[in-house]
């Protein structure tokens, strides 16, 4: 029996799969990535699908695309416009050359980094002609240009357009999009969730988004589909599955959901270290037993999904006729600044600058145009804004990460060196050497005495949740969160006077997002230590910042505390990031065009071609910010209403 529930009873669905079940062999290692999934999808429908890193959500989406590698082990059904996807072999490339097509997450996967655009879209095209239409029906401006380029050459954002483009280009009856955004500026964000939407409004395509942002789901999803550990534990429309969840995991998803205001508030549910896992059997009860709060005895037999309407949930306790709000304990707020006098670090006149070439070819980049900040012992500072605007090279600045001879201005950070966290921890954390050893070696550079070091990596461990065993593991043998824990437990074995976190959140699930903010909270309290986190997520500043500041350019053109900064913003860049937010409820209304090249001189208002309130004072403005009681922007109407 189908447990795919229909969102239209008079549509076809344009695809299928029923009872699928999908098994990997690795050595001795046996994973069950799907374990009886059904699902349909109509035409013109999105259906989002959510879960974990692990839940089986692009396997799904392989099996569809009929990509999956001849070692897995498959049964059941898969059919795409028609076809089946598993067994016939004939007619499956041809459903993947006109029915089905995909955009994963990374486009470079998807483009050749040895042709030029126009001709890796002119494959997918008849004529020279079609090339220009389908860029320009993407929002790709200035197309002779752009089609004369590498991938290389394009900013992520624009290189996910020309796949869509690709994509669209053949008026495909399915399109399956494996994390399009999770890469991505907020702002680029929501200029491609606009593009998916619009694909399959004028293409009648149906749409499978894969996504771990329940935003990103909200935002367009007709249908919401929630996977943990290779099966289906609910699924609805999206507006009612957001609003009254009826699984556990579904409520677990839904309350560590960062929002904008909302109290950082962890919800931990066990001590499970690999929740979306899925590499031995499940002995025949729920799927989530190991994690759920509210597990009774009948949880030791999986339970039967249960269909009301358009809303299915297979949970014994919490059946669709009962299900609840979920439950959301707002918490704490967030620890307010400690307010020390000590100050961590000073930043005065900061002006970074590249040069690449030789010659007439040589070009100057201004990567920080001016920036000055102070930060003191137990606060936290955000640095919001779009790829390029100097997030990153202001933090690699105070950091001394910078080459010589390209920064002027002065940092003072008068108490010692800080430690630095990145946004890839594995890379960080040298391969060969065990967690125990990492941390020694800290130590020692430190100057530690030896007779010291038992004591101090047992706190540190303490301090950020990690047990004991992980001491004698690599990092490759830890979990994207335990190894984020690591790289923070050797940043502050020695507590340094400032943490400096560069997208430290990013490639972590919603789950693991919010306990990791919570450790950096408690640990930058506790230890009185400054932080610096560089983030393009506005609920993680949200969630974890005292004080935030708005960088567009190299310049920071709004800064203030959080509170103020993103419940009342006065530039209209910080407008426009806020307006970018998925699943807010209110319609998405991202910034036009892109920002001008760094490499140019600058006059005027850096933001004034993508700005809707520009005024003629705008062309020669020197930037200044202005002091609206601690609040300040840089912008010729604030002041003036």
């Amino acid at each position: 029996m189908s447990h795919a529930l229909a969102t239209a009873a008079d549509a076809d669905p344009v695809a299928w799969v029923r009872d699928l079940r999908v098994h990997f062999t690795n050595g001795r290692r046996h994973v069950a990535a799907l374990r009886g999934v059904s699902l349909e999808l109509r035409r013109g429908e999105v259906v989002g699908l959510v879960g974990e890193s692990g839940s089986g959500k692009s396997v799904l989406g392989l099996s569809l695309l009929g990509l999956l590698p001849e070692s897995a082990a498959v049964a059941g059904d898969v059919v795409v416009d028609g076809v089946d996807m598993r067994r016939d072999t004939t007619h499956r490339r041809e459903a993947r050359r006109k029915s089905i097509a995909a955009v994963f997450q990374d486009p470079m996967t998807s483009l050749d980094a040895t042709m030029r655009i126009g001709r890796q879209v002119r494959a997918a095209v008849d004529t020279d002609d079609a090339v220009s239409q389908a860029l320009q029906a993407v929002a790709i401006h200035d197309v002779e240009h752009r089609a004369l380029a590498f991938p290389h050459q394009l900013s992520g954002g624009l290189r996910q357009r020309v796949v869509i483009a690709m994509a669209a280009s053949r008026s495909p009856k399915v399109l399956v999009a494996d994390e399009p955004t999770t890469a991505l500026d907020v702002t680029v964000q929501a200029q491609i969730l606009l593009l998916l939407d619009s694909l399959r409004r004028d293409h009648g395509c149906g749409l499978l988004l894969i996504t771990h942002d329940l935003g990103v789901a909200a935002e367009i999803a007709d249908r919401l589909v929630v996977m943990y550990r290779g099966t289906i534990v609910e699924q609805g429309p999206t507006a009612d599955v957001l609003a009254r969840p009826a699984h556990p995991y579904t409520q677990h998803l839904v309350a560590n959901r960062l929002l904008i205001g909302r109290a950082l508030a962890p919800q931990v549910t066990s001590d499970d270290p690999s929740p979306g896992t899925a590499v031995d059997e499940i002995d025949g009860s729920c799927v989530f037993i190991g994690r759920c709060a509210h597990r009774v005895d009948a949880c030791a037999v999986a339970p039967a999904p249960t269909i009301d309407g358009q809303r299915l949930v297979a949970c014994h306790r919490h059946p669709i006729g009962h299900r609840q709000p979920p439950v959301v304990d707002e918490g704490s707020p967030v620890r307010v600044r400690s307010g020390s006098s000590r100050v961590a670090a000073t930043l005065d006149d900061i002006r970074v600058t590249f040069a690449s070439g030789r010659g007439r070819r040589r070009r100057t980049i201004d990567a920080i145009r001016g920036v000055s900040l102070e930060l003191r012992r137990g606060e936290c500072l955000a640095l919001v804004g779009e790829s390029g605007s100097g997030k990153t090279t202001a933090l690699r600045a105070v950091a001394g990460l910078l080459p010589a001879g390209v920064m002027a201005g002065r940092i003072t950070v008068p108490e010692g060196r800080p430690q630095v966290v990145f946004q890839d921890a594995g890379s960080s954390l040298t391969p060969w050497m065990t967690v125990g050893q990492l941390l020694h070696d800290r130590l020692v550079g430190a100057g530690v005495h030896r007779d010291r070091h038992d004591a101090l990596i047992a706190a540190a461990l303490k301090e950020t949740g990690l047990p004991d065993n992980v001491l004698s593991a690599r990092p490759r043998e830890l979990s994207g969160g335990q190894r984020q824990r690591a790289a923070l437990a050797r940043a502050v074995i020695v507590p340094p006077p400032l943490l400096l976190c560069d997208e430290p959140t990013s490639a972590l699930d919603a789950s693991l997002v919010t306990n990791v903010l919570a450790l950096l909270d408690r640990i930058r309290c506790d230890l009185d230590i400054a932080t610096m986190i560089v983030t393009h997520d506005l609920g993680v500043a949200s969630a974890l910042a005292d004080e935030v500041a708005v960088m567009y350019l190299g310049r920071i053109v709004e800064r203030g505390r959080t509170e103020d900064v993103l419940g009342a913003p006065q530039h209209p860049y910080t407008q426009s990031l806020l307006a970018s937010l998925p699943g807010t409820g209110l319609p998405l209304r991202p910034p036009s065009g892109e920002p001008p090249s760094a490499v140019s001189d600058i006059v005027g208002c850096a933001y004034r071609n993508r700005c809707p309130h520009a005024i003629a004072a705008c062309a020669s403005r020197v930037a200044h910010l202005v002091d609206l009681d601690g609040h300040l922007a840089d912008c010729e109407l604030v002041g003036a209403g």
